[in-house]
């Protein structure tokens, strides 16, 4: 056995004992469709949530608990020799962070709002100040004494009355994202004893004060389907439904317009966008559509004075921006306000009296563009590095010539600023503080471009301290995720310091499947384009090996949920390219979960997947579904992150696909399970708790170096 040293703690890199991994019964199902026959051993691992929450479990429950449970023994069992180090990462991660740490204030309706955290305290305080930021403090909410006493506890959907005197907001206790909203008096201080059971937690409130919109949730499918009205201290059973969304492919909502003029519902598909509006002084008047649902449409409005400013993909890949009459919404009515760029994505707007920002991605870099309405002087901000990201932050008021917007890269902490948008005057209002210290030019950041297969560019932004010996492979952590569009943009973490600071290289592989270079990105890497997802990832991690940042002995990769699905597929596709994997709540049984409109979001991803009741995509889907693909090899060392009351990838995906990986293991390397028995998709509650799964997942990379590691 080697001692393996890291930042003054000793711990043995080979595993302190052999626990044997558990053994779990197989209970053969069939399953056909388009002629063809799968069998799966582990189906019966499926609960429902009344299972899962009945105080006399069933025997098929209690089965199903003592299968995890031994995984998680065995998990633990087979890590105890780093439990240490463990504390010392979470005590090391958590030492970075602010106790008492206060959010920007901003300014809404007169008054200032923010949030801050007091010492040793798990969860947000949120405040306000009347009038100027020297007023007195009102303490609004307090979440740590709401949350007295759950093992999880959420707060979502924050939203003050339009006269400042009622909040709503919505609590969530289980982590399925089912949230019952509450109505507190902001002048008396009394919550109301009357709740809305079952929301998506947000409310759009009318301009009387008393009524408000909401979206109920169905029970099984998790889909929000409905939009109600409610009348403050009535019983929600009175509530009278608005709208009903018949598609079960569409996620449906409701807010209230930055002008306070509009009550807003929105249907949204993978493909397609569509709203309904009513004038916030009349609440007990009819929803009317802003424009007829079109076939693969997808927009969102805004709305300012007497028009609606519309970002529409309608004859633009990459959107344009468009307006209309807010008494004439048709698309018939849209005018052309900046046109389609081929080479830049449009991915939304701010609006001001005089101005207008467009947050925007051009070279794969998420930027900030300003229109001065008056003179027509438009330019981007300049930012002063060669990768980083830029977003508008929360910008209330109209009549203001400053923007807020929020910064980051990979070496610069979140930063939070303010932008004469006249005189071009940057003032900088707070950059989050890494306690103990933090120098930037420590470290360096750089943006390679790798040769995908089929000849398209992968960008890969890496960090890694710059004292790092790169004349020989180092030790790196290859990240994405590449799917719906969504773009892992390069940012900053203090808690990847402990990585870095031990000799790791991070990197963030900018695959297809996301809108890197536009919507081009996205349609290359979904349906049945998928693969060129997993090809790009693959592909990347090839192009670091043969410019000598890492070796296959040295490649780790990581991913969660759709990511996850990604490192199900790679680890199956290229197996010996990876040291370790990290498959955080993994969608990995993609066929099965497709086909089943029952399990909650199906419907609303067949656009995003396919739908696998037509053989084509069930075909496409099989051939690289995580689960599907198992088959005897030699796999990397892998850590398999769940929660059982996951609501976005169900927690019998992850534990079927362990099971079956266990049946078919071949070699030495370590297989692990952690299920978080009180957790969903996003893990713990509470800004500290969450990171002893940090400290674990670190852990377990770093005992997998197997060597000392200098840094």
């Amino acid at each position: 056995m080697k001692n393996l040293i890291l930042a003054g703690t000793v711990f043995l890199s080979a595993y302190s004992q052999n626990p044997i991994p558990p053994d779990v019964t197989k209970k053969p199902i069939e399953m056909t469709i388009h002629d063809d026959t799968r069998i799966d051993n582990y189906y019966w691992m499926r609960l429902t949530d009344t299972q899962k929450s009945a105080k006399n479990q069933d025997a098929q429950t209690n089965e199903v608990l003592d299968y995890i449970n031994l995984e998680n023994e065995y998990t633990q069992t087979s890590l105890s020799h780093t439990k240490n180090f463990q504390d010392e990462l979470y005590n090391e991660i958590v030492g970075r962070i602010k106790k008492d740490d206060k959010s920007v204030p901003y300014l809404d309706n007169g008054y200032y709002y923010y949030s801050r955290y007091e010492e040793k305290k798990e969860y947000a305080i949120y405040c306000r100040k009347k009038g100027s930021l020297n007023g007195e403090e009102e303490i609004i909410l307090d979440v740590n004494t709401l949350a007295a006493g759950y093992d999880y506890f959420a707060v979502g959907g924050m939203s003050v009355s339009p006269d400042n005197n009622w909040l709503a907001f919505g609590t969530d206790t289980l982590s399925r994202r089912f949230y019952e909203i509450h109505f507190k008096n902001l002048s008396t201080g009394k919550v109301l004893e009357k709740t809305i059971p079952n929301t998506t937690a947000s409310v759009a409130w009318a301009n009387d004060n008393k009524t408000v919109f909401y979206a109920s949730k169905n029970m099984v499918t998790l889909l929000s389907e409905r939009i109600y009205r409610h009348k403050v201290g009535h019983s929600s059973d009175q509530d009278v439904m608005v709208y009903k969304e018949d598609d079960i492919t569409y996620y449906n909502g409701v807010y209230r317009s930055k002008s306070g003029e509009y009550i807003i519902i929105y249907n949204s598909s993978t493909l397609v966008s569509d709203y309904h509006i009513l004038h916030s002084d009349n609440p007990d008047g009819s929803f009317v559509n802003f424009s007829p649902r079109g076939t693969e449409h997808e927009y969102s409005i805004e709305h300012f004075k007497n028009k609606f400013y519309i970002v529409t993909n309608r004859d633009a890949k990459n959107n344009r921006l468009m307006e209309t009459p807010d008494n004439a919404t048709d698309i018939s009515n849209w005018k052309e306000v900046i046109s389609h760029r081929d080479d830049v994505h449009l991915l939304g707007i701010e609006i001001f009296n005089n101005h207008l920002v467009i947050n925007e991605r051009k070279d794969g870099l998420r930027g900030l563009r300003v229109i001065n309405q008056s003179t027509g002087d438009d330019y981007q901000i300049d930012f002063g590095e060669k990768t980083y990201t830029a977003r508008i932050s929360t910008n209330r008021e109209f009549n203001t010539n400053i923007l807020r917007y929020g910064y980051s890269s990979l070496v610069t902490p979140g930063s939070t600023y303010d932008y004469n948008m006249d005189t071009g005057e940057k003032t900088l209002l707070k950059q989050r503080e890494v306690v103990g210290g933090y120098d930037s030019e420590a470290y360096y950041a750089e943006r390679l471009y790798a040769n995908a297969r089929d000849g398209k560019l992968i960008p890969i932004s890496l960090v890694y301290k710059k004292d790092q010996k790169l004349d020989r492979p180092q030790n790196l952590l290859l990240y994405a995720y590449g799917s719906y569009g969504s773009t892992n943009d390069p940012y900053f973490s203090s808690t990847r310091l402990s990585l870095l600071d031990r000799g790791f290289i991070f990197a963030i592989a900018h695959i297809r499947g996301s809108q890197i270079y536009g919507r081009q990105s996205y349609d290359n890497g979904k349906l049945l384009n998928k693969k060129n997802t997993f090809n790009d990832f693959i592909d990347a991690g090839k192009y670091l090996v043969e410019n000598n940042y890492t070796d296959p002995e040295q490649l780790f990769c990581r991913g969660g949920s759709a990511g996850g699905l990604l490192i199900g597929a790679v680890v199956n596709m290229e197996p010996s390219l990876w040291k370790g994997a990290i498959a955080g709540v993994p969608f990995v049984d993609v066929v099965t979960t497709m086909l089943d409109p029952s399990i909650p979001l199906t419907s609303n991803e067949w656009d995003e997947w396919g739908d696998p009741r037509k053989k084509e995509y069930y075909d496409y889907m099989l051939s690289y579904s995580p689960y599907d693909q198992v088959s005897d090899r030699a796999y990397p060392n892998m850590l398999v992150t769940s929660g059982l009351f996951d609501s976005q990838v169900q927690y019998w995906e992850p534990l079927k696909w362990v099971a079956k990986l266990r049946d078919h293991w071949d070699g030495s390397n370590k297989l692990f399970l952690h299920m978080n028995m009180d957790a969903g998709h996003g893990g713990k509650s509470g800004r500290f708790r969450r990171y002893r799964q940090t400290a674990l997942e670190y852990a377990f990379l770093l005992d997998l170096v197997g060597k000392d590691i200098n840094f």
